[in-house]
């Protein structure tokens, strides 16, 4: 039995029921529910309080006062509150309200992992009383759970109270932490049904739930519905409603080629000011956004005024983006300042960023420097990664090593699987069918199968291709017996199937005689196209030559750059979203699952026609995908460019420039390469300066393919100083010409007579240290038989005097 200091019973002798005064009589109602609360505090922390209190229940007056104070003591357990609050709902004399329940509610939330199950018997027994739940209650018995990571049991809690508690609508508010739950539990869909019904209720939802949301939208890859969702807000002039908000429209919007709405949303931060002014990750997002549409110059200004003037300093985010934006953009002696400046103020580098400058080196063909950049990082203690491995593989495959990176595979799996990954096999795999040793690419298939890494689309197709460029068809069924996981294989050669009987079943007749592509007769009316776009899109492509001043022009500023580019693009009515320029070369796998399948493999088949010369069938096949609403992308209009090229079919090559550039895929780097391809083989390159004017207008950027390009276009039309003037601009802007630089300006030299020059370009190859190969020396016995030439000429006009003796 339980013992009481003070008991029960005996509670009412210090609780008189009448005083001479108001004071009094408060001063005793207080003590006695002090009392009250203090012994029923003891019964309850000793084994069988509550029998105690239910012998002297009679004796006691239950207010909602003194249950209050029992459910908020700290020293009463979960358990045992749960206990009281239900052995009071069996007492006849005492009914529990509303707000004794929503302290119950929010004491059991508090503790949301070990007492959730209570939240439901709680509302029962809140229904069986006839009470309703107010909307405060419920929306912290909401952010509670979603807190703790209870998404369906906190959708189930709300189901409940819509139908069994609710007499009338909930607030709006309590909708917010629901939109959260279902966007933290990837069911994006019925997060954007709930948040709409808010919108249509006249409902501002919190800041949080709507940066929750768009944050889920952007995640998902869903434009229109982000899109859509910011109209709405902004429609109600209430969004963004935080820096935080702000900084994620920035980012989306930027990262879709909309630097219109990225930039005029800082330009508002700016004008609103407070809370809202722009911070560190503001910067870094637009920097990030400049660099991949390509406009590295402007990123690197933006650079510069965050660290002179914003009140900021970069931090290691800022750097990386800058590294990786200056290396694909080939700008590695720029890359290799910024990281100098890294390490000066003592940033950590990590091994993303390294990785960034690495792979920037290889594609400049900068192999010396690479190589030694990555012993440097070794002892700077920053261990390499998988990624750091694939991209000195790639490196050394791509500046003719290939015998050093399957060297290197080799130790590396000698180490374990820590060291190489799926992609590893894919890189040497795709080399080895480049090589044509196709026995070897299939064993690792199977070595790669074995050590438990999934065969991809990219690898599968890059076996296809091999094969059926060697004529191997029969050996299509080995991929079966090689690889024996999953459906892929089987996925990839039924779509061949369903391929083949397309092709050979009667077509449509209803654009027999008619193009395939829009018409254009001349180059010229493509340029003329061009510059129709560059009109339409002039202030997507933000020019350092425009100056553009407002009369409320601030004297000072602390991003006068940015605020130059936003007033650009404010104070333009034509802007267009869509950028033209893509950053990143097309890839004939983008390996989106079955988002893409379609696509990857028409670019597949694409490559084997087109390899065999197949280019009526490689169209067909193009047009029925086409039809049936496949669309195509970046690769598969580049592939198709290069074959017309090669054809000599030019008018088809600028039908299908003009098609490309009515579609939402831009051009990237190998279309250029290729438009100026075409006009050398015309004999048009005096237009390539145009080309590379509206290259670099749209974001773009130089490679050293785009040289070799170049220079070979000039360097047959006789323009060999413009040649020698790309050739030095190439070695300044941070890339090493590589072999077939060397190659094409020995050769145009040897064709146009001169031989020092040819000779000069000869030795500076060998001082670089560039390994000859077999189109070097065609070219050198060519230049052998012109020097030759050129002797016996020198000694054939060597005068005679008139006595028959040389002078």
């Amino acid at each position: 039995m339980c013992t009481l200091r003070f008991p029960v019973g005996s509670i009412q002798l210090f609780c008189p029921r009448f005083n001479s005064t108001v004071s009094a009589k408060v001063w005793t109602t207080e003590l006695c529910d002090v009392l009250v609360v203090a012994s029923i505090t003891k019964a309850l922390s000793e084994n069988g309080g509550l029998n105690s209190l239910s012998r002297d229940a009679d004796s006691i007056t239950f207010t909602e006062d003194v249950v209050l104070q029992v459910i908020r003591r700290g020293s009463v357990d979960v358990p045992k509150k749960l206990a009281f609050f239900k052995w009071l709902s069996s007492i006849p004399s005492y009914r529990h309200s509303v707000t004794t329940y929503s302290q119950m509610l929010k004491a059991v939330t508090f503790f949301p992992h070990q007492y959730n199950h209570h939240i439901i018997e709680l509302l029962s027994m809140m229904k069986c009383d006839g009470l309703t739940l107010d909307s405060g209650t419920l929306k912290l018995i909401l952010s509670g759970l979603i807190k703790a990571q209870k998404f369906e049991f906190a959708l189930q809690v709300l189901d409940y109270v819509e139908k069994e508690l609710m007499n009338s609508c909930l607030s709006p508010d309590v909708y917010c932490p629901v939109v959260v739950a279902l966007v933290r539990k990837n069911q994006i869909s019925i997060a954007l049904s709930v948040f709409y019904k808010l919108l249509d209720a006249c409902s501002m939802p919190d800041a949080f739930s709507c940066n929750e949301l768009l944050v889920g939208l952007k995640r998902g890859g869903l434009k229109d519905e982000f899109r859509d969702v910011f109209r709405r807000l902004r429609d109600m002039k209430l969004y963004p409603l935080d820096r935080w908000g702000y900084n994620i429209c920035i980012h989306t919007f930027g990262s879709w080629g909309d630097l219109r709405t990225a930039l005029c949303l800082f330009k508002e931060m700016k004008e609103k000011g407070g809370s809202v002014y722009p911070d560190l990750c503001t910067y870094n997002s637009l920097i990030q956004v400049l660099c991949l549409l390509g406009k590295v110059n402007d990123a690197l200004v933006v650079w510069k005024e965050l660290k002179d003037s914003s009140g900021y300093e970069p931090d290691s985010f800022t750097y990386r983006i800058l590294i990786q934006g200056c290396s694909k953009s080939y700008r590695t002696n720029d890359a290799m300042k910024i990281f100098r400046e890294m390490q000066y103020n003592r940033i950590e580098t990590e091994t993303v960023t390294y990785n960034s400058l690495l792979d920037g080196l290889f594609k400049s063909r900068k192999l010396t420097e690479a190589c030694s950049f990555f012993e440097t990082m070794v002892d700077n203690g920053v261990r390499p990664s998988c990624s750091t491995y694939n991209i000195l593989l790639d490196g050394l495959y791509r500046n003719e090593r290939p015998e050093a990176a399957y060297s290197l595979f080799s130790d590396l799996k000698r180490k374990g699987n820590d060291f190489i990954d799926g992609v590893t096999f894919g890189i040497v795999i795709l080399n080895l069918c480049r090589e044509d040793r196709l026995k070897e690419a299939l064993q690792l298939v199977e070595e790669m199968e074995a050590r438990g890494f999934a065969i991809d689309l990219v690898t599968v197709t890059s076996l296809l291709v091999a094969l059926h460029n060697k004529g191997k068809w029969d050996w299509t069924e080995r991929l079966m017996k090689h690889i024996r996981g999953g459906n892929l294989v089987p996925n990839v050669f039924k779509w061949k199937s369903k391929m083949e009987s397309s092709l050979m079943s009667p077509q449509s007749k209803d654009r027999d005689f008619t193009s395939m592509f829009p018409l254009a007769s001349d180059v010229t009316e493509v340029l003329e196209l061009t510059k129709a776009i560059d009109t339409k899109n002039n202030d997507s492509n933000i020019s350092e030559d425009v100056d553009i001043r407002d009369d409320d022009y601030e004297e000072w500023s602390s991003s006068p750059h940015m605020d130059q580019l936003a007033r650009e693009i404010s104070s333009s009515q034509t802007y267009s979203s869509s950028h033209l320029f893509e950053s990143s070369r097309g890839v004939r796998v983008m390996s989106n699952g079955e988002e893409s399948f379609d696509t990857d493999m028409v670019n597949t088949f694409l490559s084997i026609f087109l390899a065999k010369g197949k280019l009526s069938l490689a169209c067909k096949l193009f047009e029925i995908f086409s039809n049936m609403g496949v669309n195509p992308v970046s690769y598969t209009y580049n592939s198709l460019i290069s074959s017309f090229i090669k054809k000599g079919y030019f008018k088809e090559v600028w039908g299908v420039l003009q098609a490309m550039g009515e579609t939402t895929y831009p051009a990237d780097i190998a279309t250029y390469n290729l438009i100026i391809q075409g006009l050398g083989k015309i004999g048009r390159a005096d237009l390539a300066s145009s080309v590379l004017d509206k290259l670099q207008k749209d974001g773009g950027f130089i490679d050293i393919v785009m040289y070799n390009t170049l220079i070979n276009s000039l360097g047959k039309t006789g323009r060999l100083e413009d040649t020698g003037k790309l050739f030095q601009q190439m070695r300044t802007s941070g890339i090493n010409p590589d072999v077939v630089t060397y190659n094409t300006l020995i050769e145009v030299h040897s064709k146009a007579g001169k031989l020092k020059e040819a000779n000069k370009f000869l030795k500076m190859m060998l001082d670089a240290g560039c390994a000859p190969n077999h189109v070097t020396d065609t070219t050198l016995e060519y230049l052998k038989r012109e020097i030759e030439k050129q002797r016996y000429q020198k000694a054939s006009i060597i005068p005679i005097s008139t006595n028959g003796n040389h002078p």
